[in-house]
């Protein structure tokens, strides 16, 4: 009778299923499957390879160029929206006039839709009316004015550097709420003693927020791994190939070039490495 009643409780858990493994599960599988063969996205018949795509992706100097800028583009995000995102935490944490609003205020960029932020700052790095070139030129630094989307020096770091303004406020809100489990006795028991203001924060603050530092860096990179929209609506992958990313080679080999197999097995290899980095994340949350 017990089996029974408990068998009784899984069927409450079949809807949930069927929909995820629906939308979910099999167009993965299926996604798995066009990547062992070679397809064009529309013949009805696709031709088997097995791994070749997946061979051919590591053997073409392309890809080569698309996993570095995707490493510059986690790099830049571990050091410059976690850290901005931590101090602004602690900034907002404080018992300050208007907390509230500062926090919305640093938050609202990550509310903002991904593409409206890409047409934006797009704009602020036009070469002739744009207000980046504008400000420089008020200030006397005509020399630094450039066509920043436009430059293959410059493109990636200028797409970057609109990432990072978007993408702070979110750790911000995850060290925020770590902040504030931090018990009070704490900071005040380490005053009694002496501490000046970095020793708390080195020595209280920073080990206390391991578990936050732990899913803030996870996401990230993640999210970095991903990142598409900027790219695709501020320089299409351009000049060249200096901005392409993982995201956008993929969405160009299968829906530009007809290379669906291809494309497929990219997404995979994204798969792949967003798993590698997001175990270690599951690993010590289970533990937890």
């Amino acid at each position: 009778m017990q089996l029974l009643r408990q068998a009784k409780r899984y069927w409450f858990l079949l809807p949930a299923l069927l929909i995820y493994g629906v939308f979910m599960i099999y167009p993965m599988l299926h996604s798995f499957a066009i990547s062992l063969h070679e397809w064009n996205g529309l013949a009805p018949e696709m031709t088997f390879v097995g791994f070749q795509n997946y061979v051919n992706f590591f053997q073409d100097p392309v890809s080569y160029r698309v996993l570095k800028n995707n490493l510059i583009w986690i790099a830049f995000s571990l050091i410059f929206p976690v850290s901005l995102g931590l101090l602004l935490a602690v900034a907002v944490n404080q018992n300050i006039p208007g907390k509230t609003l500062f926090r919305s205020i640093f938050y609202s960029p990550a509310v903002l839709p991904m593409i409206s932020v890409g047409i934006i700052w797009a704009w602020i790095y036009n070469p002739m009316f744009g207000a980046l070139n504008a400000a420089l030129r008020e200030v006397g630094l005509h020399s630094w004015t450039r066509g920043w989307l436009a430059d293959p020096k410059t493109a990636l770091y200028a797409v970057i550097a609109t990432g990072i303004w978007k993408g702070t406020g979110f750790p911000m809100i995850l060290f925020l709420a770590g902040l504030q489990d931090i018990p009070k006795e704490l900071y005040e028991s380490a005053q009694i003693d002496g501490a000046g203001r970095f020793q708390v924060f080195r020595h209280i603050t920073i080990p206390l927020l391991r578990e936050t530092f732990i899913i803030v860096i996870s996401l990230v990179v993640v999210d970095s791994l991903k990142v598409f929209d900027l790219v695709y609506s501020m320089t299409w992958g351009g000049p060249g190939r200096a901005t392409q990313v993982l995201a956008t080679w993929m969405y160009f080999n299968t829906f530009l070039y007809n290379k669906a197999g291809y494309g497929s097995a990219i997404a995979w290899i994204m798969t792949a490495i967003s798993l590698i980095i997001v175990f270690p994340y599951i690993k010590v949350m289970s533990q937890r």
